[in-house]
């Protein structure tokens, strides 16, 4: 196959993508995202050669995809696409700079995780199970919620992992850290229901706390959707991911607490930065007790004497 015309930016990119599937085996969706992401950068070099784009270029291509609303990930994505295909060049058609190199993108604001409030929680709870799996599923969400597990930690437990004499569960975190973390009286209530429905569904070799209909290890993808369809059923007014249980543990500690150490070692944060987002979730319930405390807050909305 004849090598591409270096002064034609589409045969460049047509050649860049090949060398993607067939030589570093991407997948096609792989494939399809670069040039997805190319195209924007033909796109907005208007026609100029792309051995003639240079740093000012590609930061003013950056800022006005930013000013169209790509958010900062979607910019960083796009933008190692480019700096990817730059190094292509320079290795294989001899390109003698990158001009992605140095250029950073916006940052964009980050998204505040999603709490229940208390009714909420408790309304997502306050059914009573039907048969066999919704047995299973009371017991797993009360757990999320009272020990603010994050979803691969909750299919990876154990019924050992369970004490229910010291009232813990021992969860295996992220980097292999193990943490011990407290259950709530209502989350040990349904866990034993559990478990004592659980013995009749498995082999005694299976292992995992949670099971599927099959016997199997339940899968995270089985738990979120049986979290979501009880949230429709019991008729809160917005879908309920998995993570939003661990957001709302946090959050709810952190107000009835304030002991921001307590919950990083609860959510098994290793930076308490991680943890700090949390406080923000609280402004409202802040403000409501300045509100009403506050000498100067009280006054606000009487006359003036």
């Amino acid at each position: 196959m004849p090598p591409p015309n270096p002064d034609d930016p589409a045969a460049l990119v047509g050649a860049f993508l090949a060398h993607l599937t067939q030589e570093r085996g991407f997948s096609p969706l792989t494939e399809k995202s670069y040039a997805r992401d190319l195209a924007a950068l033909l796109h907005h070099s208007a026609g100029k050669p792309l051995r003639a784009l240079h740093m000012h270029d590609i930061r003013h291509f950056v800022f006005k995809l930013h000013a169209s609303g790509l958010s900062g990930r979607s910019l960083a994505r796009m933008l190692s696409a480019w700096r990817s295909f730059y190094r292509y060049l320079i290795r294989h058609h001899s390109f003698s700079d990158n001009p992605c190199l140095g250029v950073r993108v916006p940052k964009s604001p980050g998204n505040l995780p999603h709490a229940l409030s208390p009714e909420e929680a408790a309304k997502l709870m306050a059914f009573d199970p039907g048969d066999l799996l919704e047995v299973r599923d009371r017991a797993m969400f009360e757990l999320f919620y009272s020990s603010g597990l994050r979803l691969a930690e909750l299919t990876g437990l154990t019924p050992k992992d369970i004490d229910f004499a010291d009232g813990t569960v021992r969860v295996h975190g992220k980097g292999s850290k193990t943490r011990i973390v407290p259950v709530g009286r209502f989350a040990l209530q349904a866990l034993q229901a559990w478990l004592a429905l659980r013995q009749g569904m498995t082999a005694q070799e299976e292992n995992a706390l949670f099971l599927s209909r099959q016997g199997k290890p339940i899968s995270p993808r089985a738990v979120q959707y049986r979290l979501q369809a009880r949230a429709a059923r019991q008729q809160l007014d917005n879908p309920v991911f998995p993570h939003a249980l661990r957001h709302s543990f946090a959050s709810h500690l952190l107000q009835s607490s304030g002991d921001l150490r307590a919950v990083q070692e609860m959510l098994g944060h290793a930076n308490i930065s991680t943890t700090q987002v949390y406080t923000h979730l609280d402004f409202q319930h802040l403000a409501k007790i300045y509100d009403s405390a506050h000498p100067r807050a009280k006054r606000k909305n009487k006359p003036v004497r």
